[in-house]
């Protein structure tokens, strides 16, 4: 049997200690291991932790103030420029609760009704919340080239056709983990720019990437793509913040930009102080803390496959290039998986529940400590 070695800190987190935390993660599914969810199990970073008990202590817990949010902004920028070499002013950078609310945002930009482009398999809600706010989604499924998912851009530039307007474009890719190079953005970037399209670029998991592989912001390809393009970014996955409610939203159109301010379409989504306190400390002082989860994280990756060789062979894992997110092939379309699993102890997310097509897959979050992550494996391997 693999065996866990309890060497870093974040090894030492008791299962106990989680449960009684009472997080949605922990407490949806009582008695299982939350695996479901992406959230990590590694807390946050020091410095902001300590930044939230200094505003609480300070009592700064009223309605977003300018000057916090003017902070913020340009610490966004800094980061977006050092990490990404993408240059943002700081104005263009606008807080907003969540990435959700900022594709709700994005829809304003387009016919009201139209049809949205979801390559899949996607992050759940995207596929609810899209229908519930009018516009109806073209799921277009991504191919597999050598294990890896990939975007199918004629079934995207088929969908243009049919009368799309949007594309959600989730990069690094929520739950396969593909980090998309320079030419797959650049061939998307083509075909929405044949039908005059738009792109709501959800780039959330960008700091979480393996192996040194880069993160391009797909408006920073080029002028045209700075034009068509919404991006949104949190620190909520990679500082594990997501009950703060802070996200950005980055314009680059100039119309988009004087739109969203003269109808003021970011007032329904306001960021929460705390949220935009702790992101504004995450980006500028969190960095190490940062590279330490990356670390674990990468053993995590590892010992997940060797988990799986033991204990679930049947299983297919291509081992994701970002996230902790591992999109997990079962062979064969089995729409219970989840719910056995479930039975068995361990909380996934269903695949079905990703897109049409995918009920032989489950996705696992694997930021876990690892004697946690081998019961689950252990577990699993037990219910196939």
């Amino acid at each position: 049997m693999a065996e866990a070695h309890c060497t870093h800190p974040f090894d030492l987190r008791e299962r106990s200690d989680l449960e009684r935390r009472e997080s949605r993660k922990w407490s949806l599914f009582p008695g299982t291991i939350g695996a479901w969810v992406a959230e990590t199990d590694f807390g946050t970073a020091p410095a902001v932790k300590e930044a939230l008990h200094d505003a609480i202590d300070r009592e700064v817990l009223g309605y977003l103030a300018p000057p916090i949010a003017r902070e913020l902004s340009q610490t966004v920028a800094d980061w977006l420029q050092d990490q990404y070499d993408w240059r943002v002013e700081p104005q263009r950078i606008h807080h907003i609760t969540d990435v959700l609310a900022g594709l709700r945002i994005a829809t304003r930009f387009v016919t009201p009704g139209s049809p949205v482009i979801v390559p899949t398999p996607a992050y759940m809600p995207v596929l609810t919340l899209l229908p519930a706010i009018g516009h109806p989604v073209i799921e277009v499924p991504g191919t597999i080239d050598d294990g890896r998912w990939q975007h199918d851009t004629d079934a995207i530039d088929r969908a243009f056709s049919s009368g799309a307007e949007l594309l959600f474009l989730c990069n690094p890719q929520n739950p396969t983990g593909t980090v998309l190079a320079r030419h797959e953005l650049e061939n998307i970037a083509t075909v929405v720019d044949k039908h005059g399209g738009r792109v709501f670029a959800d780039e959330i998991h960008a700091p979480l990437r393996f192996d040194g592989r880069p993160h391009i912001p797909y408006a920073a390809l080029n002028d045209a793509t700075a034009n068509h393009t919404i991006t949104a970014t949190s620190t909520s996955k990679a500082w594990n913040v997501p009950g703060l409610k802070a996200a950005q939203l980055i314009l680059s159109n100039d119309a988009d930009q004087a739109k969203y301010r003269r109808e003021e379409l970011g007032a329904p989504f306001e960021a929460s102080t705390l949220g935009v306190i702790a992101a504004n400390v995450a980006y500028r002082d969190g960095r190490e803390w940062l590279e330490e989860k990356l670390t674990y994280l990468a053993q995590n990756r590892a010992f997940l496959q060797r988990l799986l060789a033991e204990h679930a062979p049947s299983i297919r894992w291509q081992p994701n290039e970002a996230t902790y997110l591992a999109w997990l092939d079962l062979g064969e379309p089995t729409p219970d998986a989840a719910t056995a699993f479930r039975e068995a102890g361990v909380a996934l997310t269903p695949g079905r529940a990703c897109g049409e097509g995918y009920e032989n897959f489950v996705r696992l979050t694997y930021a876990t400590p690892k004697p946690i992550l081998a019961d689950a494996i252990t577990r699993i391997g037990r219910a196939l």
